[in-house]
């Protein structure tokens, strides 16, 4: 299949935190987890995380920068066109997916007032520990950040 015909979105955070979410995923429009077998999905999961990494490598240049200034663009198609498309954003969390008062990387429906919605999409057990893990690293950078001042 063409990338434009897979459907994915990871959530929480950048790096080693990142939740790619397998069970979310179209192929085709298929899901993927009734495409792949496990051990190939757990592959995939570990390089996406591992991806940004690699693009650096690669780059030479010390910084990915192709796919978030097009998901930037994308964005700000969406709030000028005010879309109500639904987008990954680092959002405020108020109690969505059982996570309180941080910033995190969660489905948003973005249109000209920016976040519209946080999107709540049904996760495994597996895929919500790993999100509220990413919530607690966001969370402790947080707290170092506030430790400098």
């Amino acid at each position: 299949s063409s990338p434009a015909r897979i459907e994915a979105m990871t959530l929480g955070s950048h790096g080693d935190t990142m939740v790619p979410i397998p069970s979310q995923v179209k192929v085709d429009g298929k899901p993927l987890l009734d495409v792949l077998e496990d051990e190939v999905v757990d592959g995939i999961v570990q390089k996406t995380r591992d991806g940004g990494a690699e693009i650096v490598g690669l780059l030479k240049t010390g910084s990915a920068y192709y796919a978030p200034s097009s998901a930037a663009a994308a964005m700000v198609k969406a709030v000028v066109r005010d879309t109500g498309e639904v987008m990954p954003a680092c959002a405020w969390l108020e109690g969505q997916y059982g996570i309180k008062d941080v910033y995190l990387g969660v489905p948003a429906r973005i249109g000209r007032e920016g976040v519209k919605e946080i999107v709540e999409l049904p996760l495994s057990d597996d895929e919500l520990e790993a999100l509220r893990t990413a919530a607690e690293a966001v969370r402790a950078k947080q707290a170092d950040v506030a430790d400098l001042g």
